[in-house]
């Protein structure tokens, strides 16, 4: 009789844990079941509403090599320069464009693949380096014992559409200012403004566009700033 009892015993255990795990395995199933469902709701309501994945954004990256001018005098003076200083709005990695008047906006699925302030100083910096024309040039904070700084302003880095033209011009306006450091006094002041249309209104274009517009600003401004402490050099009393 009692190997009877704990024979029944035994089986109402093995039936309990069997049904345990049974429910154990039908909760996992409905939460699993309750998942799947959700997100085929989702995917369809994706569907009903017309979403559509985001294209993907094209970067561009201007790198203009501009060769020194025979007619810039050399400097035996040393060089600073940092990246111009500028409104959020205009060194921004996205592509500026003004379609009429005040309106300012961006091209959608284009951003440039560094700012402008630095795509400026970067330009700068190497054709002062390559044209052989001065003794030495660095970033501000380098280190070395800079004669002179380079500061510069940047107003303007867009695509306009100005007076309602059919075609935008890749407009860059940077002042430039070239400092003596010794007595911190202002050698010389001179505002640069480049337009230079696009060849149609695709985005390529007018990256095209922007890159001849900052190689003809970049050689300007170089042979200024050699000209202009050259003829500090020879002028200032020491």
């Amino acid at each position: 009789m009692t190997d009877m009892n704990q024979n029944l015993d035994c089986a109402r255990s093995a039936r309990g844990d069997f049904a345990s795990k049974h429910s154990a395995r039908l909760r996992r199933f409905g939460w699993l079941s309750a998942a799947l469902l959700a997100a085929l709701a989702l995917s369809g309501c994706s569907s009903i509403l017309g979403e559509k994945p985001k294209a993907p954004t094209v970067q561009y990256a201007p790198d203009p090599r501009v060769p020194a001018d025979p007619s810039w005098p050399s400097a035996n003076w040393q060089l600073s320069l940092s990246a111009p200083n500028a409104a959020r709005m205009i060194d921004s990695l996205r592509i500026a464009v003004r379609p009429s008047g005040d309106e300012i906006q961006v091209y959608k699925g284009a951003a440039w693949a560094k700012l402008p302030s630095s795509m400026i100083e970067d330009s700068l910096l190497r054709t002062l380096e390559d044209s052989g024309k001065i003794a030495a040039v660095a970033r501000q904070g380098s280190g070395i014992g800079a004669d002179y700084k380079l500061v510069l302003d940047l107003r303007r880095f867009e695509s306009d559409y100005g007076q309602g033209a059919a075609l935008p011009s890749a407009t860059i306006e940077i002042n430039a200012k070239l400092m003596h450091n010794a007595d911190q006094k202002v050698v010389a002041s001179r505002t640069f403004l480049q337009a230079q249309p696009a060849a149609t209104t695709a985005v390529p274009d007018v990256v095209n566009a922007f890159g001849r517009a900052l190689e003809t600003v970049t050689g300007e401004i170089a042979g200024w700033t050699l000209t202009s402490g050259d003829v500090h050099e020879k002028t200032h009393k020491r």
